[in-house]
């Protein structure tokens, strides 16, 4: 029987435990492509396969981090020690900034306090 992670294309989420509560974290392959994400209630860190200027419009808090060819971020726990490199108002405005590591992100995601 082949091995299950080889079937292409492929999806995996998982629950992540951070300080300040749990978010999503998710990974999607196919052929000669990968993108990763850390989903939390208030946005998203993830790759830089994320466009920010159509989530900026909607409002929406997004933090990109970049891997490289050599060293892709294929899996959500790659986003921990990533340095985010992109970021909407939205995400600014809860206190992320580049340079940060996507876990600091996520951190202040958790903590936003939302409105209704």
């Amino acid at each position: 029987m082949s091995d299950p992670n080889e079937i292409l294309p492929r999806t995996s989420n998982r629950e992540l435990q951070f300080e300040h509560g749990t978010a999503l974290g998710m990974s999607h392959r196919w052929h000669k492509g990968q993108y990763c994400t850390i989903l939390t209630k208030a946005g998203i860190v993830g790759c830089g396969i994320y466009d920010l200027t159509t989530p900026a419009e909607f409002g929406q808090a997004i933090a990109i981090a970049k891997g490289t060819p050599d060293n892709p971020l294929t899996e959500p726990e790659d986003l921990y020690e990533a340095k985010i490199v992109g970021l909407t108002p939205q995400a600014a405005m809860l206190g992320i900034r580049e340079g940060m590591t996507g876990r600091e992100a996520v951190e202040l995601m958790l903590q936003a306090e939302l409105d209704d």
